[in-house]
This record gives structure tokens, C-alpha cells and sequence, in this order.
């Protein structure tokens, strides 16, 4: 589907990437991708986004991840961005397993395949990596555990839901971010929210994802709440990698340590001076972390 992105590279030597946009099939309908493949590639790089996130988040990763031969494919979850919208309005984790699933599927990658995901994209690969031990070679969980902290989750919430109506103007937008956000100080440059937020016919901005997601909330907390997230990553029996923000409220040290304890062999970064969108806050330490895995895990599928 994709042309020839086999056979992988032993040099780490940068290489030349292009990157294009399509659709794949997702179970509610079309689901917007990025594909970034180097003229050689290295393995199959799969990227989840966060909820309320977009495929964009990963521009920057995906870029330093095509340096040295790895392909990308970063796609736009269901209710987000540029994919459709669930007309049942399922934003469950489990349909979100489901497309997971399905892209894997469309897609075909070479091994080693590596799947990242971040908060609910995190969730997302380790509910569908323990439902399904063959799916990838090696995961990576970014900011997120089986039990994170209840106040950094209340905060994501309370942003996300603080401006049901939207925003007059993009400018509007870019204050409520750094009050939320402050580390990242204020944008100066408002043309990149064009991808998080859309312009309805009233001229309001709204966020770029459908308002019905936040009804899976219940959901998906219930999945933190409760046993299954927990059982899911004591089943995990792939090469595991958590990257955790130093400064994030969502995951602590102790939270690291009792991940440990679920997963022994699973390996830890922790990104000093990042929040919770470590990518977004330290992408050159994020890249560097998720390429020594997936050199481990390179290593891992020649030797086999």
C-alpha cells in the first residue's frame, strides 16, 4: 500500500524522508494520517496522540525519528482532528483498540514495528498490546500509567472543557493555552492552532475534536479507576519503555517506581524540565530516549 518501505538499514546514517497525508480506514469512518518514510527504512514507527490532541503534536518527533531511517505514521484518532467524527459518538478505549487494529492492518509495516502513544494514546497500546501480544515488537508509553495522578487528569479535564462556546479569536485561544500551559509562554505565532481549532460559521474558534468524546470520560475512567489498566501491564510481555515529564502532574516518581513493579523489565526515561506534552516540551531528550529503544528493539528482531 505504501510502496517500498522494507528492508532495514544497518547504518544510522541520516537519510532523506518524504512525508505525505492520506486516509485510512478506521471503524467510524476515515481516519487522516501522516506517513514520513526515509529512502531506507530502519522499522515502523506507529504514533499515538493525546486526547484533545491532533497527528501534528508528533511533527517534531517524526522528523527526528526519519533522520537517522525510521518510517513514521502518526494519524489523527477518532473525533479528532482531520478524522471522522464516531456518529454513535463511541469514544471508548476499546474503539480505539479497534482502529489501533485496523491501521495496523491497512498498513502492513515491516518489523519491527514500535508503537508510541501518549496519555490516551498510551492507554490505547497498553490495553491493545496486552489484548493482543503480537501486535507490536516494542511499546512506548509517553506520560502515562495504569493509575496516574487524580489532580493532573482533573486539570487536562478542566481545560478541555472550560470553553464549550469557543473562542472569539484565535488570539483568545493562544491566552487560554498559556494560562493552562504557562511553561510554554505566549505564542506568537497563531497560524499553528489552525490545526487544533475550527472556525464554524458564527466566526468562533473551536477545539479541532468532537465535544462528544468527553462523555467517554466515564469510561475511561473507570479503565484508571478499576483493575484493567493494572492487569494490562502486568500482562505486557513485549520491550516496554516509559517516558515520564520531571515536571508533570499526571506522572511522579512514585508513579514510575509502581509501573516497576507491574512491569520489571520495562525500561524508564525521565525527561528533565518537561511537563506533560513531554514531545511538545523537550522533543530533541524525547527523540534521542525513543531512538535508543528502538535501536534495542532493531537489535532484538535481527537477532531472532
Amino acid at each position: 500500500m505504501f510502496g517500498k518501505i522494507g528492508g532495514m538499514a544497518p547504518s544510522p546514517e541520516p537519510t532523506v524522508a518524504a512525508r505525505r497525508s492520506l486516509y485510512l480506514h478506521g471503524a467510524a469512518g476515515r481516519l487522516a494520517a501522516d506517513l514520513v518514510e526515509p529512502e531506507a527504512s530502519r522499522g515502523f514507527v506507529v504514533l499515538l496522540h493525546g486526547g484533545g490532541q491532533t497527528r501534528h503534536s508528533w511533527h517534531g518527533t517524526a522528523a527526528a525519528l526519519a533522520g537517522p531511517g525510521w518510517t513514521t505514521l502518526a494519524y489523527d484518532a477518532r473525533g479528532h482532528g482531520d478524522s471522522d467524527w464516531a456518529s454513535s459518538g463511541d469514544y471508548s478505549i476499546d474503539a480505539y483498540v479497534t482502529d489501533l487494529r485496523l491501521v495496523i492492518e491497512q498498513v502492513a509495516p515491516p518489523r519491527p514495528l514500535v508503537l508510541v502513544g501518549a496519555s490516551l494514546g498510551g492507554l490505547t497500546i497498553l490495553i491493545g498490546q496486552a489484548g493482543a501480544p503480537d501486535l507490536a515488537d516494542g511499546i512506548v508509553l509517553v506520560d502515562i500509567v495504569p493509575k496516574p495522578r487524580p489532580g493532573g487528569v482533573e486539570r487536562i479535564r478542566r481545560f478541555m472543557t472550560a470553553a464549550p462556546d469557543g473562542f472569539a479569536s484565535l488570539d483568545e485561544a493562544a491566552a487560554a493555552i498559556q494560562a493552562y500551559y504557562p511553561r510554554r509562554g505566549r505564542l506568537r505565532d497563531h497560524s499553528g492552532l489552525t490545526k487544533n481549532l475550527r472556525q464554524g460559521g458564527d466566526g468562533r474558534w473551536r477545539w479541532h475534536w468532537d465535544p462528544r468524546m468527553l462523555a467517554a470520560g466515564p469510561d475511561l475512567q473507570s479503565l484508571l479507576d478499576g483493575t484493567r489498566a493494572t492487569e494490562a501491564a502486568a500482562r505486557l510481555s513485549v520491550p516496554t519503555l516509559l517516558v515520564s515529564g520531571g515536571d508533570s502532574d499526571v506522572v511522579r516518581q512514585e508513579d514510575v517506581l509502581r509501573f516497576r513493579a507491574l512491569v520489571p523489565a520495562a525500561q524508564t526515561v525521565n525527561v528533565a524540565g518537561a511537563g506533560h506534552m513531554v514531545a511538545g516540551d523537550r522533543n530533541d531528550q524525547f527523540a534521542d530516549a525513543i531512538g535508543r529503544f528502538l535501536i534495542q528493539i532493531q537489535g532484538q528482531c535481527n537477532a531472532d
